[in-house]
């Protein structure tokens, strides 16, 4: 049991700060492979951001995003409303309804991007050695 907040929040600090380091360490130890991990990163997260309309469209087209903010199913619409909607829904609903709408749709599919770069351009890099 911890003994105070400040404590706590001394371990979290320090817990962090080594964590820092290690990254630091990595990257210093290993900068051609930490600059291939940034491109694929950045790339597949740029590439998700252009296609995040796209992606959203199918995604809510497949029926898999429920309804849209005006209580009409996100599947049965087409066009920008499809892709608008889709959006919204990927970003917490529409700025109307208390949810960050569709920037913030584009924002969380690029972010999905951009993981899923970092993990496979991560693994590709373990990979060749």
């Amino acid at each position: 049991m911890r003994d105070s907040v400040g404590d706590f929040l001394s371990d979290a600090a320090n817990v962090v700060g080594n964590a820092a380091s290690r990254a630091v360490n990595v990257i210093a130890e290993n900068p051609g492979k930490t600059l291939l991990v940034v491109a694929g990163t950045v790339a597949t997260g740029g590439l998700a951001f252009v296609a995040a309309p796209a992606l959203a469209a199918a995604a809510g087209g497949a029926g898999l995003l429920g309804a849209a903010s005006t209580g009409t199913a996100i599947g049965t619409l087409s066009g920008a409303a499809l892709t608008n909607a889709s959006l919204a829904a990927i970003g917490g609903g529409a700025l109307a309804a208390g949810g960050g709408g569709m920037a913030a749709g584009t924002v969380v599919i690029a972010g999905a991007g951009a993981v899923a770069g970092a993990g496979i351009s991560t693994g590709v890099v373990k990979s060749v050695g």
